[in-house]
């Protein structure tokens, strides 16, 4: 069954495969890693240009561990799971630093770095090193469990055991390179998760959901649970000049090391917040409010836009004056992006 499993995705790929992706070419542990981390929960046509601009910018490790965060983070806007980009940069240092600028070679040395889990370590051992590692991400676990019909949530660790235990299965020991590509890009272009296209995959005579006639029902999902509402306001704070206050997160946690507005609780009283933020509010307007969601909760947020007149040096306040018409190079939140992007085409002062 191994052979006859890899033979035949092999075969596809040869045909069928993309292979022009921008990671697939001057192959490197470093172009490897950098699509793994992107492609983590992100769809490849979104990751295309963001491992673009981040390979003309920074074209190997090494340049990656000397630029500060707030410009990796930066060019990370708009991507998401910002913790991977923390960890992005909290690995070249290390391997910059510890590893002489070369990337482990092991599954092992690579796990242990920040952010790599095991599948991610095996993909850059197998496409970089062409050594024999298995992977498992979302779209491999989706081919195996509609192929041997694994009832049941992969995030659960028994179906996860049993699916790296089929994984390592049909893992072959030659064209370990082409092989991993191959289930990856399997998953993503026929075993996809609403509409398979069974009648195209090279898999289809042995797979067992396909021969069921119910490859919708694997993988089992995640059990449902209703996600918490937390709510705040955005303080939009203008100064005279037209720029508004923007505060660096802490280094953990929520959108950390991001910059965003000043925030406060919606019972909060307006010109307490802003003198806190070291300003004198003059007059403010509530726009309506806004949901953003994350993984484990929904945030509703209402901008507000005042105008203030600082009476604290940007220092006191450990902000800064950000001009939205003249970007600076920071990494922000998208719903921060994107209310600054409206201020930035916006024709008329924000209380005019």
């Amino acid at each position: 069954m191994t052979n006859s499993f890899a033979g035949d995705l092999l075969a596809w790929f040869d045909k069928h495969g993309r292979k022009d992706l921008p990671w697939q070419q001057d192959t490197s542990p470093y172009r490897v890693w950098l699509s793994e981390i992107m492609l983590q929960q992100t769809q490849v046509s979104t990751v295309v240009p963001y491992f673009r601009r981040f390979t003309e910018r920074y074209t190997n490790v090494r340049q990656l561990a000397g630029a500060p965060l707030d410009a990796v983070l930066h060019l990370w806007t708009g991507l998401g799971y910002y913790a991977r980009a923390r960890n992005l940069h909290k690995t070249a240092r290390i391997v910059t630093d510890e590893h002489g600028g070369r990337f482990p070679a092991s599954v092992e040395a690579l796990s242990a770095l920040p952010g790599i889990g095991r599948s991610t370590a095996g993909a850059i051992v197998a496409i970089a090193h062409g050594q024999r590692a298995v992977i498992l991400d979302g779209n491999v676990k989706r081919v195996l469990s509609r192929y041997h019909a694994v009832e049941g949530w992969p995030g659960r660790a028994p179906i996860a055991a049993r699916l790296w235990q089929h994984a390592d299965q049909h893992t072959p020991a030659s064209r370990i390179a082409d092989y991993s590509q191959a289930i990856m890009d399997l998953g993503a272009t026929l075993c996809t998760r609403s509409k398979p296209r069974c009648e195209e995959c090279p898999l289809q005579t042995a797979c067992q959901a396909s021969q069921q006639g119910n490859p919708l029902d694997f993988p089992g999902k995640k059990p449902g649970k209703n996600l918490p509402v937390r709510s705040s306001m955005f303080l939009v704070m203008s100064n005279p000049a037209g720029e508004v206050l923007l505060t660096q997160r802490p280094a953990t946690g929520l959108w950390g090391g991001l910059w965003t507005f000043p925030q406060c609780d919606p019972e909060a009283d307006i010109a307490r917040a802003c003198a806190q933020a070291g300003c004198h509010a003059l007059e403010w307007y509530m726009d309506p409010p806004r949901r953003h969601s994350f993984s484990h909760y929904h945030l509703d947020y209402t901008p507000v836009r005042i105008r203030v007149e600082p009476h604290s040096r940007v220092g006191e306040t450990s902000g800064i004056w950000y001009n939205p018409r003249k970007p600076a190079t920071l990494g922000l939140p998208a719903p921060v992006a994107a209310l600054l992007a409206e201020r930035a085409g916006s024709a008329t002062p924000e209380l005019d």
